[in-house]
């Protein structure tokens, strides 16, 4: 065992200081592509961008057009049989958010940002992909996916709908997310629970408008939907075992106008977010607070429905991959700097979708460390340092994953 650790850590080592030769250019690319953000099924550039990468790597096969503006590539081991093969995903698409910072790399198109990363995670596999163009030391093939739409797009789904694994049948498939509160060069995983499923809930009240002189008069949606909200609250504190996790949050009330400041309006509308793990958490919160809506809403004359959207289900790693998974980033980083049981996020990942039809997992790469711009902010960027470890950690995931053939 320790000879092979010790072979895993050499090899990772030796691909490592391969891909920080090519960091100059990796850092270009990534910068390209956060000045040209563009969003979820919209990449057309940044699939052109990465297509071309793929074909100048010497890839074996370069298909897009997968989930509208999806990229798959494929590289194929020098030894040993086709026959198995490991998928590795990265995300394309930017955020509608306007970029506050003053690099020269910075967007140039007002209103679109790369807030998240994913111009960096999409560099990374492209390294990994010249890597294993380049080296081909495993027995199998290599799926790259480029990913369009995963910011609320559901682009991972539209891959699987349109053919993703029929086409390309592999047997484990791994992303990775860059993560500001991590330091650089450690990552993180769990075996099990990564993100949490994403809902959307609206919720529409009727009451009976008037004058806000003749209160009595009217049926108020405003007062209804303030006991919602405040009732809303109990769902998880009374109906949640403390051992799970859950959130409901309303996060938007729109009701009349704000200059009619004496009319009492006719309906309400309040929109928000629940975030379970457990699909019987995710059902009995939909359950309860449908029951809750029209209850209370009756308790004061008017009516109200739910409307429960299920957006994006739980990122589940399975067991055997995760583990996998820490041990190649432990040849690569040192134990010391993986954490095997990093605790979840309520956030959400379409990877989901994925890992619902392959076993596989999620990893978290650490970027930042103190001081740095979290996600999903104007002045975040991607840190640049990191593009040659999570390159390697990509290649090395499907070189211990198919080791080569003993000559």
């Amino acid at each position: 065992m320790a000879a092979s650790a010790s072979s895993s850590s050499t090899a990772s080592l030796g691909a490592y200081r391969r891909l920080v030769g090519w960091h100059g250019e990796l850092t270009a690319f990534r910068r390209d592509l956060h000045a040209h953000p563009e969003l979820g099924f919209e990449e057309k550039r940044t699939a052109a961008r990465v297509a071309e990468a793929l074909r100048v790597a010497g890839v074996d096969e370069v298909h897009e057009g997968i989930g509208r503006t999806g990229v798959v590539g494929v590289v194929r081991g020098a030894r040993g049989s086709a026959a198995r093969a490991i998928g590795l995903r990265a995300d394309m698409d930017a955020l509608p958010l306007v970029e506050e910072n003053d690099f020269a790399w910075r967007s140039a198109t007002r209103g679109l940002m790369h807030g998240c990363g994913h111009d960096g995670h999409t560099t990374m596999l492209v390294g990994a992909a010249r890597y294993l163009a380049a080296t081909r030391d495993f027995d199998g093939a290599a799926v790259l996916i480029f990913q369009p739409g995963e910011e609320g797009f559901a682009g991972a789904k539209a891959m699987i709908d349109d053919g993703l694994f029929e086409r390309f049948p592999v047997e484990s498939v791994y992303a990775m997310h860059n993560w500001p509160s991590l330091p650089a060069g450690t990552v993180g995983v769990n075996p099990g629970p990564m993100m949490a499923a994403s809902d959307r809930i609206e919720i529409t009240v009727q009451g009976r408008g008037g004058h806000g002189a003749h209160p009595y008069l009217a049926i108020d949606p405003v007062l209804v939907s303030a006991h919602i909200i405040t009732a809303a609250q109990s769902l998880v504190s009374r109906n949640v075992s403390p051992l799970d996790n859950a959130v409901v949050s309303l996060c938007s009330v729109h009701a009349g106008e704000p200059t009619a400041f004496s009319v009492i309006p006719r309906e309400a509308r309040i929109v928000g977010t629940v975030r379970t793990f457990r699909r019987e958490v995710q059902e009995m919160i939909e359950e309860r607070l449908a029951r809750l809506v029209e209850s209370v809403a009756l308790g004061f004359g008017a009516t109200a429905r739910l409307k429960y959207l299920r957006n994006y289900p739980a990122t589940i790693n399975s067991e055997r991959e995760a583990v996998f998974a820490a041990d190649v980033a432990a040849a690569i980083v040192g134990e010391q700097n993986v954490q095997r049981r990093l605790p979840p996020s309520m956030g959400a990942e379409d990877f989901s979708f994925m890992l619902q039809v392959r076993p596989g997992a999620y990893l978290r790469l650490g970027q930042g460390g103190e001081g740095s711009c979290f996600l999903h902010n104007s002045r975040y960027d991607f840190n640049d340092d990191v593009l040659p470890l999570g390159a390697t950690l990509f290649a090395s995931l499907v070189e211990r994953g198919l080791p080569a053939a003993s000559s």
